[in-house]
């Protein structure tokens, strides 16, 4: 079934969203700060409320399958997009970004993700539309996906990139931050700040991160609208959330486990649906397979929700548990220190004693 939406509507929504993003860019320009938990919070429901409004009016002006799409979607986007925030604090904390600047370096870098992105839905829907078989390479790419993700350590996350690695050795980088700036004077000298290797090594995060959400969101709709409303939609207020959730990213650990599932849940789905469209002649004559299920929209919804949901209520269990322990073993070793405490006063009681009845 085609999207059937106003022409107005389209064009109207697009310029709104483009509008909202150009003012949270000024925001961050005009006043650089680490913004307050109120602050952060407020853009935050304010930013996901605006998604639930565009739903609702996709329900509306379009149909309950399409709603269904965008809202599957969008949250489909959104927690790829916290995945992204992840490698978004290694990289602050690698680098010692001051707080007061981390707003337009995650500007810079939400910036980066929506063009790359845009150009990937394009690249994608010709794709989709003349080559019915890029399915299974989709669904391959997201499987492999999820097994790395769900697999793979950290550590390599901490280390330079090539590029970054050649820059270090062909340009002059001072090693101090001299405000926002790219570039500083040391002694009558040309330096590049720090600042250019983040805005790098955020640049090729976001290319890495649209590789993997475009066949994702491409599993769920294959509406070019749908699919760059809801990564604007993604987007949008994660610069408020990466402050608002602060230290707790990294103690969401099962997390990147519901991310992986996510994603191999729609590699499945993809190949299952190259499969129903199959037109290579080499898999089953090139007829399509009509026995491969086609998952509904409503089942992809659910399994999105239900998954992350449980992914993040396991991981604040665990890390309710994990402070308790801490707590216990505080405890613990107070009570040790006081019963040590408890045996020296009676050693010296002792010896007192003992030196009286001399």
């Amino acid at each position: 079934m085609d999207l059937a939406l106003p022409l107005w509507f389209e064009i109207g929504s697009l310029v709104v969203l483009v509008l909202i993003l150009v003012g949270d860019l000024l925001l961050v320009i005009k006043r650089p700060h680490v913004p307050s938990m109120k602050e952060a919070s407020l853009w935050v429901a304010f930013y996901v409320a605006l998604a639930l409004v565009f739903a609702g009016l996709m329900f509306l002006l379009g149909d309950a399958e399409h709603g269904a799409q965008f809202l599957a979607g969008w949250l489909t986007e959104y927690s790829l997009s916290i995945d992204n925030l992840f490698v978004f604090v290694i990289i602050m904390g690698r680098f010692a970004v001051p707080r007061k600047f981390q707003q337009e370096v995650l500007m810079v870098g939400i910036i980066l993700a929506l063009v790359f992105r845009g150009v990937f839905i394009l690249l994608g829907a010709q794709l989709i539309s003349n080559f019915s078989w890029i399915f299974y390479i989709f669904g391959a790419f997201l499987l492999y996906t999820a097994y790395t993700q769900a697999f793979s350590g950290d550590d390599d996350e901490n280390e330079d990139n090539a590029l970054i690695r050649i820059l270090r050795k062909r340009i002059n980088i001072s090693s101090e931050f001299d405000g926002n700036k790219l570039k500083t004077v040391i002694d009558g000298k040309k330096f590049f700040t720090p600042m250019l290797l983040v805005f790098i090594a955020i640049g090729t995060t976001d290319v890495m991160f649209a590789l993997d959400s475009i066949p994702a969101i491409f599993g769920i709709t294959q509406s070019p609208y749908l699919v760059f409303t809801a990564n604007i939609f993604a987007l949008m207020g994660l610069r408020q959330l990466y402050f608002l959730l602060g230290g707790l990213l990294d103690r969401l650990v099962y997390l990147k486990y519901g991310i992986a599932v996510i994603l191999a849940f729609i590699g499945v789905k993809l190949v299952f649906h190259a499969m129903h469209e199959n037109e290579l002649p080499f898999i089953n004559g090139g007829e399509h397979i009509s026995w491969a299920p086609e998952f509904s929209t409503w089942v992809s919804l659910g399994v999105i929700v239900g998954t992350m949901a449980l992914a993040t209520i396991a991981s604040l269990i665990k890390m309710s548990h994990d402070e308790k322990r801490v707590a216990a073993s505080a405890d613990t070793d107070t009570d040790a220190d006081a019963d040590a405490d408890a045996d020296a006063d009676a050693d010296v009681e002792v010896v007192q004693d003992h030196s009286r009845d001399s």
